[in-house]
């Protein structure tokens, strides 16, 4: 099926998908080149925002940039590909360069690793962030900010520096920019999708999880204004509207495979997706504690709940919301937060007339074959 040249508006998006090819290699240079610590993480529940006012460069954590049998003598073959790709990393000098890591408990996998890091890797900081499970209660978002608080205190301790009130107050208004930046790309890509390259855009997502963030506002900002501009010039195309959940953190094959079978992905679901860029905080308010709100209100994964509709309803709005014409699901095999929540999540799909598909992978950034030939014939069906 022969589709359309897709427009490619976004000026400056080659610096993005560098940076999403080689994080390690980025963040390297960038230690080298400010003197400052980079410190690694595994979840979009990471306090990014007191990292970045303690002088430290977050790192996203994608793992596979080497052989996983070195994570094979620790981690059980049914841990999922992300923690033994980055455990394998970390073990075979990759991350030689970090100056530590943040382990949030999302799940028993990556709180297990945690330990395993510990023991085996051995960088110089390393910090739990036991965030509570249910945030819908009074209690949970006092617990939240008081983690969020320690969090700070072990910081500053470890690296020398004084998280002050006014450097948190700095670090909101970057966090707040690339937020609200990557929202306006959304909606851009929702009523103009082709306008926007849904692998550029995945692109730059992962690229914003590691990038230099006092930089990276003026960069996403950029793209919005661009992509914009090319929405206005655009040539609509009749394609099926998909909307894409899961927890993986690459995943540039589902946008061509979709794009060449006739659909296009115009909002997701996703760990690296809208989960990581979505809330404000409020800068009018004590900064601690609006971190710790935006922390608690945000788009929940699994590993979270505020009540068990929370995030069907939220799925059903998103299809009705953005005209889609199906869901796939695209989980990372062996993740077991989204193994259980897909049965219901399908079970109210289903029940609304809502066509869906599951796609379970191994390896996210390398989606084919079977894959590809599932996703084509669940395109026409629809």
């Amino acid at each position: 099926m022969q589709q359309k040249e897709t427009p490619q508006p976004m000026d400056g998006i080659r610096k993005f998908e560098e940076i999403a090819r080689n994080p390690y290699d980025y963040a390297r240079l960038w230690q080298e080149k400010t003197g400052r610590p980079v410190v690694g993480y595994l979840c979009s529940y990471t306090p990014e925002e007191i990292l970045h006012a303690a002088g430290v460069l977050p790192l996203r954590l994608f793992g596979g940039r080497t052989p996983a049998a070195a994570a094979d003598a620790h981690l059980q073959a049914y841990s999922c590909s992300l923690a033994r790709g980055v455990l394998a990393d970390a073990l075979n000098g990759e991350l030689d360069f970090l100056s530590g890591a943040v382990f949030p408990h999302t799940c028993d996998t990556i709180q297990r690793l945690s330990d395993l890091w510990r023991m085996n890797a051995r960088f110089a900081f390393h910090a739990d962030v036991v965030l509570p499970v249910k945030l819908d209660t009074e209690s949970a978002r006092a617990y939240l900010a008081e983690v969020l608080a320690r969090f700070v205190g072990e910081l500053e301790a470890a690296f020398g520096v004084s998280v002050t009130e006014e450097r948190l107050l700095a670090s909101i208004e970057v966090f707040n920019r690339i937020r609200r930046a990557f929202s306006r790309l959304y909606r851009i890509r929702a009523q103009h999708p082709e306008a926007l390259d849904g692998a550029a855009l995945d692109a730059a997502l992962q690229a914003a999880a590691v990038a230099d963030r006092d930089a990276l506002p003026a960069m996403v900002e950029e793209l919005a204004e661009n992509a914009q501009a090319a929405s206005a010039r655009a040539e609509s195309a009749p394609k099926k509207r998909l909307i894409v959940s899961g927890g993986l953190c690459r995943t540039p094959g589902i946008h061509r495979i979709v794009a060449s079978a006739g659909g296009v992905v115009v909002d997701d679901d996703l760990c690296t997706g809208r989960r990581f860029f979505d809330g404000r905080i409020d800068p009018g308010s004590e900064p601690m504690a609006a971190i710790a709100r935006r922390y608690a209100e945000r788009v929940l994964c699994p590993a979270k709940h505020r009540g068990t509709a929370d995030r069907s309803e939220r799925l059903l709005s998103q299809v009705r919301d953005n005209g889609a014409h199906g869901v796939v699901f695209y989980l990372l095999k062996f993740c077991d937060p989204h193994g259980f929540d897909y049965p219901h999540l399908k079970e109210i799909l289903d029940r609304e007339g809502i066509p869906s598909l599951l796609l379970e992978m191994e390896d996210p950034a390398a989606a084919g074959g079977q894959a590809a030939t599932r996703l084509e014939a669940f395109i026409e069906n629809l």
